[in-house]
């Protein structure tokens, strides 16, 4: 989580368990598709850096965050997916849409990990403002797709 006192893109690799055989999903939203392009590249590029292959990551794309739910699920359906990572961005607007898509998605994302036993990760953004969602895709608190894929290969060390 950002916050004044940690960057999203700060972490310890040191425990990190071989990916070099494991299948990750990613899936992203096309909403605020300019800051989850970058998430996305976040999370892939911090993938490979890590051992995982090129192949064996693969990116469907949703048409908002609420789709993320069910698009994590279609992934990790298959036996041979070892980890979902869903990404998203959901600004706060004049309407409390916000608050209804963010908690959707966490609860669905939570039941999707259970359901299929692996790990499904929480990688949208929830900001206030825009500035707020730039400064959580490669700005000033770093990228949430790198913190994202960090917590996937963390919890496949389980």
């Amino acid at each position: 989580m950002a916050t004044s006192l940690q960057n999203l893109s700060d972490y310890d690799a040191a425990t990190f368990i071989d990916i070099s055989g494991k299948r990750f999903g990613l899936v992203v939203s096309e909403w605020n598709r300019e800051i989850t392009d970058i998430l996305s590249a976040g999370a892939f590029d911090t993938l490979i850096k890590h051992g995982a292959k090129a192949e064996n990551i693969y990116r469907n794309s949703v048409p908002g965050s609420f789709e993320l739910t069910l698009g994590a699920q279609f992934l990790a359906q298959h036996d041979e997916m070892d980890a979902v990572i869903c990404l998203g961005v959901v600004i706060q607007g004049e309407t409390k849409h916000d608050d209804y898509i963010c908690h959707a998605v966490a609860q669905g994302i939570t039941q999707v990990g259970l359901k299929f036993n692996k790990p499904v990760i929480f990688g949208l953004v929830t900001t206030n403002t825009l500035e707020q969602a730039w400064d959580r895709a490669g700005g000033k608190h770093g990228n949430k797709g790198v913190e994202a894929a960090v917590a996937a290969i963390q919890m496949l060390g389980f």
